[in-house]
């Protein structure tokens, strides 16, 4: 077992002022793209208000309808691997993923973002999902962010927020009046905002490190069941960006830096576990837990190929945060049954369209390139 901080953890939430107005003015749209679109599901919205459709129309609304991408998280690149699991994470759950041994892993890093070949230097959000294959036939998906919580506790929240950050025709630009009176509306995204432009900012996927955000449940041999967060910790050193990092003429930046760094060998990630407690909320993305929870160290992810989006790899997966294996289960955040909603009529949406290429495309594509 290891204590691993998450680095979201240690920020210090200040009095919410007008500043935090101007910078969720000026990456609304970036932040209502951080996780795959919400919708209604399980009837915690009234019918008739919002379904995942609706969400999921105001994704295309916004970003524009771009046939056989994801709504969100529209830009990306597929990468498989395996899991090395410590036997750490048994005490925990029963799952066979936390047995000691290996697991195939299928993955996908992207930009949180609707618009498929957008400039990586506008984006402000990076995100890897992960799908756990283990021999028994059952699979763990998961999809994680480089930002310590979410901006909203539900989805009527992310819907509004989607609205107000909305560019603006004759500017390009969200209307601060629009924000304002979103922010007006839910302080807890304010507070959450603090900590999603505090925290620090990595130079590439390979050295960032991504966050569960949601709390999910894990339930062990004797049915015991643990609420608990993940978090994927870089192995890579952190470096932080510097801001003229993004002043390049490369669009794609990230991700040949990607493409370039495993030419020269495997990547890999800590995957680390955090230990609610009574009180934890569970239902709140939006609010971090304390920094002195039990950080159970379970295995690594090591991410060896790479290659891009194309028929029968990643980018045919939905990665769905409710299908889970037998040993893990969904706690009572109503984001998650809204994610599983709108993730289904996404895929559904782009599985019959004409494909596109990807913009991240790998030249010589292979182990380890």
């Amino acid at each position: 077992m290891h204590d691993h901080r998450n680095q979201a953890q240690r920020y210090r939430l200040w009095p919410v002022d007008r500043r935090i107005l101007v910078s969720v003015a000026a990456i609304g749209a970036v932040i209502a793209s951080i996780t795959a679109c919400f919708a209604y599901v399980g009837g915690f919205l009234s019918p008739g208000r919002l379904t995942q459709a609706r969400m999921i129309d105001a994704f295309e609304d916004v970003n524009g309808v771009h046939p056989g991408f994801r709504r969100n998280h529209a830009k990306g690149v597929c990468v498989t691997g395996y899991f090395d699991s410590n036997g750490e994470g048994g005490r925990l759950s029963k799952a066979v993923i936390f047995a000691r041994g290996r697991v195939p892993v299928v993955g996908r890093f992207a930009v949180a973002v609707g618009k498929p070949f957008v400039a990586d230097s506008g984006t402000q959000v990076r995100s890897l999902a992960l799908s756990f294959r283990p021999a028994n036939g059952e699979e763990w998906r998961t999809g994680m962010n480089d930002i310590p919580v979410f901006s909203v506790t539900d989805a009527q929240g992310f819907y509004d927020q989607l609205l107000a950050s909305r560019a603006d025709p004759a500017t390009g630009k969200p209307d601060p009046a629009k924000v304002k009176a979103f922010i007006d509306a839910h302080p807890e995204t304010a507070r959450a905002m603090q900590l999603i432009t505090a925290r620090p900012f990595s130079t590439g996927f390979a050295n960032a490190s991504y966050n569960s955000l949601n709390a999910f449940r894990l339930v062990n041999s004797s049915g015991k069941s643990t609420p608990v967060r993940w978090s994927t910790v870089a192995v890579e050193p952190f470096v932080p960006q510097t801001p003229g990092q993004g002043a390049t003429d490369d669009k794609d930046y990230l991700f040949d830096a990607l493409i370039a760094r495993l030419a020269r060998g495997p990547l890999q990630w800590r995957l680390v576990v955090t230990v609610g407690q009574p009180g934890d909320p569970t239902n709140d993305a939006t609010r971090p837990w304390p920094a002195d929870r039990e950080q159970v160290d379970v295995g690594v992810v090591t991410i060896d190929h790479i290659e891009a989006e194309g028929p029968n790899n990643c980018r045919d997966v939905n990665f769905d945060p409710l299908v889970l294996p037998d040993g893990i289960e969904p706690s009572d955040d109503p984001l998650l049954s809204a994610r599983s909603a709108a993730y289904s009529t996404s895929f559904t949406r782009r599985a019959g369209e004409k494909k596109t290429p990807s913009e991240v495309q790998i030249p010589n594509a292979g182990k380890g390139a």
